[in-house]
């Protein structure tokens, strides 16, 4: 079977794919900061669960290491954070500002090149799909929230680029919107529920071939302006 491997698996969107994954009969390499607190994700069955800050990159290229010739068909991207939710014309604390370009932009990056000969190792062509947000659209415009949308916009240009320098090796890459989605970050007056982000996302990623890669997708499979 092919195998998945997750970050922030153990809530919101990233246990809702891990589910539906896990269901489909995938093995999971699922990861989140604190396993030991992970009660839902622990309930997943077939699932492996590593501890793993992704901003600790020393701890990327050490779980890259326990799993060497181990070959990984799919690298979600899902670990995430917002920060204050500033206004327009604030940025309440800079250090949070570097701290969500770590967690949202660089990350990712490190994580697709750490685990690069795993990805070439998979039969087929493998995919990366990392999950980004509309707000990281510089064409969709709108104010504000100034740490969290240039990450996105940062992913948004690494993994479009990354796409690009894999495509020789039959690996595809994309960028996702979940849609505004009722957890913990979005909230409980979002507009979708975390099922029907899940589905969605997942069956663009399960339709992804190469000729889709450095595209940037919503949920419901439309692309989305950069």
């Amino acid at each position: 079977m092919p195998t998945l491997l997750i970050t922030g698996a153990n809530r919101g969107i990233g246990l809702e794919l891990t589910k539906r994954y896990a269901a489909d009969g995938w093995t999971i390499i699922a990861t989140c900061r604190e396993p030991q607190s992970a009660k839902a994700l622990k309930d997943v069955r077939g699932v492996s669960i590593e501890a793993l800050e992704v901003t600790d990159y020393a701890a990327v290229d050490a779980l890259a290491q326990k799993y060497q010739g181990t070959a990984i068909d799919l690298l979600l991207n899902n670990a995430g954070i917002y920060g204050h939710r500033d206004g327009a014309l604030t940025v309440s604390d800079f250090n949070t500002y570097l701290q969500v370009l770590q967690v949202n932009s660089v990350a990712p990056m490190k994580l697709a090149l750490a685990f690069l000969p795993h990805l070439k190792a998979a039969k087929g062509g493998a995919k990366i799909a990392t999950i980004s947000s509309r707000m990281g659209s510089i064409a969709a415009g709108g104010g504000g929230a100034y740490a969290y949308r240039a990450s996105k916009a940062a992913i948004n240009a690494g993994m479009h680029n990354l796409a690009l320098d894999l495509k020789s090796s039959s690996i595809s890459c994309i960028t996702l919107h979940p849609g505004w989605v009722k957890t913990d970050m979005g909230g409980a007056g979002a507009d979708i529920d975390v099922a029907t982000s899940g589905a969605g996302l997942k069956k663009v990623i399960d339709g992804l071939t190469l000729k889709d890669t450095g595209k940037f997708f919503n949920y419901d499979g439309s692309e989305i302006p950069w």
